[in-house]
This record gives structure tokens, sequence and C-alpha cells, in this order.
């Protein structure tokens, strides 16, 4: 009697592919996207090329986690959803928005922390500038950084204003200490922080901002890969770990 055999046959799509999870146990390296000019979230030293901020912090907490090594690739916000998608970091990190458009084409981690935008201005300015119907006013020069959700913001909601794309994130804010600017228009925890290392900077609508928006991690698709974030972002969050690194870089 001869033996009967039978095939299998494996779609294309369900066939067994290595996870994002494992490829970086095997490699040995967590591959961390940062901008390195977003305070408080990631600052890149110039001079010695260290990077510090919560993100950082929090990218050591997420190798260590994994037991491999750490590394920093380099990234911009304009550059971001590019980056992720043609495998350059595993993981973008640096304060980045939760919006629908990046979740198009790439996942997301639980949010980290809350947002929305906000502005900061001249405290001599403050009465002038209280809400967003005084900003957009002909003749108010309103400045952002490029290529994020804070210029997306301040493009579709300010008609009348003057808005200007200030390339440097990092000093941005002492343009409106010099006066060459009335308003910076950031997220929350940005002009929140930012209020107490300027002391003639003051935060508008920092308690309640103009809009809603979330904070998180950038994922490449692999839902594998974000279960494992997501988990290890609830520890570090419940454990009370993560509160303690913010409550550090927003003193």
């Amino acid at each position: 009697m001869g033996l009967l055999v039978t095939c299998v046959m494996i779609a294309p799509g369900l066939a067994q592919t290595t996870t994002k999870l494992e490829e970086i146990i095997s490699r040995g390296v967590l591959r961390v996207g940062l901008s390195g000019d977003y305070r408080p979230f990631s600052v890149q030293d110039k001079t010695t090329n260290q990077y510090s901020g919560i993100d950082m912090e929090m990218a050591n907490s997420l190798a260590a986690s994994l037991g491999v090594k750490l590394v920093i690739v380099p990234t911009t916000l304009r550059d971001l959803l590019t980056d992720v998608n043609s495998g350059q970091f595993d993981i973008g990190m640096g304060g980045i928005s939760i919006t629908l458009e990046r979740q198009r084409s790439a996942f997301f981690s639980a949010p980290a922390m809350r947002g929305g935008k906000a502005a900061i201005v001249h405290c001599s300015a403050r009465s002038r500038f209280s809400n967003l119907q005084a900003i957009d006013r002909a003749g108010v020069r309103v400045m952002v950084n490029p290529g994020g959700t804070n210029e997306q913001f301040a493009r579709a909601n300010l008609r009348n204003a003057q808005v200007t794309v200030f390339s440097d994130n990092i000093h941005i804010f002492e343009e409106v200490v010099a006066g060459r600017a009335d308003v910076v228009i950031a997220d929350v925890v940005e002009v929140r922080l930012q209020q107490k290392l300027y002391r003639d900077l003051c935060a508008i609508s920092a308690d309640r901002p103009f809009d809603f928006g979330e904070i998180g991690y950038l994922l490449p698709r692999d839902m594998v890969w974000k279960q494992y974030v997501d988990q290890w972002l609830r520890i570090s969050v419940e454990s009370g770990a993560y509160r303690k690194i913010v409550d550090t870089y927003m003193k």
C-alpha cells in the first residue's frame, strides 16, 4: 500500500515571518529615532553629540528590557514617517504627536502623555494674548517649528496672524524673549517647561489646550512589536518609573 501524502498550501500572506521583536533581539541592537531638538523629550549636545531628555531615558529603559544595545538614529519631524517605514529605526521617540495622518502609514504605541497645543508669550503681553482668537489678529507674529503638528495647527487655525517657521526648535523661544516674535505655538508640556526656563515667558492655555492631543512612540507596522512596547510602557507608567523621569526633566 502506498503512502498517502497530503500537501498543505499556505497562503502567501499567512507565511511565517520574523517579527520586529525577534529581529531586534537577534540583532542585539535597538535603533531609536530621535530628533534631538525637542526639550524636554530629547536634546542633543552639539559638542559631545550626547542625547538627554525624557525619551532618552525611556529609550535606555526599553533597550534594557530587551537586553540589547541602544543606538540613536538622528531624524527630523519631517522625516519621521519616511525613516520608520524604510527601516531606518525600530521606534521613533522624542515627543511625537499621535495623528491620524501618521497612523495611516505606521503604528503608534499607547499614549505616553496627553498633549494638545498651547502658546507661550512674553509675560508683559499675557493679557493681550489670552486666547487663540486674540492671537489670530493682523500684525501678530507667530513662530512654529517646521514639519510637525505645531506648524500644521498654526496653518489650519490662524488666518490673520503672520505665521513664520523657525528652524531651530531649541532656540525658538528666545525669539519671543528678544522681541522678534510675539507668540510660539507648541505642545502643552513644552510651554510649561519653557516658562520655567525663561522667567520672561508665560504659557497661554496650558491648562485648557487649544485642541486635544496625545504623545506616543512611532512604530513600524508590526503588531507583535507594538504589543511589547505597549506592555513595557504600561509597566513604566503603572510602576511610577515614567512619572519619575518626567518630573526630573520638568523641574
